[in-house]
């Protein structure tokens, strides 16, 4: 079976994370939404998500198909639901459709002539960009309990103090000595090649991901993932970092996220709560206003491509888009629209020349090339936002 993973109504809701993604390769627990499914359907998958994302992210259309709301996460039964589907049908929870099988003949979709599945049971479902990190101590304990299931980890180095030991998988390659990891309030999963360096201090929930690295002594809590080659330190609690970025220093990062080739500098730090108590707002690219996230405990949202200089402060609930620089004393603004060159005393625009000089270099220390298609998905970005800037 061709199975296809598509963006949904979510789509818009999700950003600054899917100006430059789509809903499937957003990293929570231990695997992006599009690896979930791929590992529980035994098949990859392809996308149908933004025309200016497609050359980077391509659907391929079969005679059959299945098409996936990326915004639910698989567990067994959903997953077994999916991949037994048959002509006609589809699968529904409430008023929203999860899956439906189509062919290539079909020119529309009507599902008043479908069967429909009701899936009853609960399911991770991303569809804010605050869920990210809200749902990632549940995202964690799931792709823990699938990863490892049947599977013998690497052995504990005896330098290690450890509390519940059943709780912590450790993949081939990883190194860690002399750091302290309790895995008594929720699973430890360390990738392959993956380094905690010596004094680090780390609480389940967590899960490090292929080659990404935890600095001396770090310490981290509250349902953390660490993205592929992602490096941290400081202070961290209940966050998630997608590949490639950077918190390497001092500094707290509280009920975040942060997507790829972002880097915060050093002693910077992020509020995760309102000096008041009061419930969070963020910033809504769909409403294009402030939204309730119904939380407490919110902090700084980072689209990618975006940094921030040594001793940045964030206040509770910022939302910075794509490729943007902050720095200077003081709090910038809780929203900084993408490619926004500035701090508290005020933005310029970030040209696209300036910013792809800086991506290019960026992403060639890690041997990876930014090339023209990276480049027609920012320049898409940097006109799509222009009407937030101050030009």
């Amino acid at each position: 079976m061709n199975y296809i993973l598509f963006d949904g109504p979510s789509r818009n809701a999700l950003l600054p994370f899917t100006f430059t993604r789509p809903v499937a390769d957003i990293l929570i627990g231990i695997m992006t939404i599009r690896q979930k499914w791929e590992l529980h359907l035994g098949s990859t998958t392809t996308t149908l998500t933004e025309e200016y994302l497609s050359g980077k992210y391509p659907m391929v259309e079969l005679e059959v198909n299945v098409m996936i709301n990326a915004s639910y996460l698989p567990n067994a039964v959903l997953a077994e639901m999916v991949s037994n589907l048959e002509p006609n049908q589809a699968i529904f929870k409430g008023d929203e459709v999860i899956a439906f099988y189509t062919t290539e003949e079909q020119e529309e979709v009507d599902f008043d002539t479908y069967e429909i599945l009701e899936y009853t049971d609960d399911c991770l479902t991303v569809h804010n960009p605050w869920d990210i990190f809200a749902k990632n101590d549940a995202a964690i304990r799931e792709d823990f309990e699938f990863l490892t299931e049947d599977r013998q980890s690497q052995p504990i180095p005896k330098s290690v103090n450890v509390i519940a030991p059943e709780n912590i998988f450790i993949e081939e390659g990883a190194k860690l000595e002399f750091v302290t990891l309790n895995a008594s309030t929720g699973p430890i999963y360390i990738g392959k090649d993956a380094e905690i360096m010596e004094g680090s201090v780390i609480r389940g929930p967590f899960a490090l991901c292929d080659h990404a690295k935890v600095k001396l002594a770090t310490k981290i809590y509250g349902a953390t993932t660490v993205g592929p080659y992602s490096k941290v330190g400081g202070e961290i609690n209940n966050s998630v970092l997608f590949g490639y970025s950077n918190k390497g220093h001092d500094g707290f990062l509280g009920n975040s996220v942060l997507g790829e080739w972002c880097n915060i500098g050093a002693d910077s730090n992020n509020s995760n709560l309102k000096n008041n108590y009061e419930e969070v707002k963020l910033w809504s690219y769909e409403t294009e206003g402030f939204v309730k996230t119904g939380l407490q405990f919110c902090g700084l949202m980072m689209g990618d491509h975006s940094k921030c200089g040594i001793n940045t402060m964030f206040n509770t609930g910022t939302v910075i888009g794509v490729s943007a620089n902050v720095f200077g004393s003081g709090f910038p603004r809780n929203f900084v629209p993408s490619f926004s060159w500035g701090g508290a005393a005020g933005f310029t625009t970030y040209i696209t020349k300036k910013a792809f000089e800086t991506a290019r270099l960026v992403m060639s220390r890690r041997n990876i090339e930014f090339d023209e298609r990276e480049a027609a998905i920012l320049e898409h970005v940097f006109e799509e936002t222009k009407k937030w800037r101050k030009e």
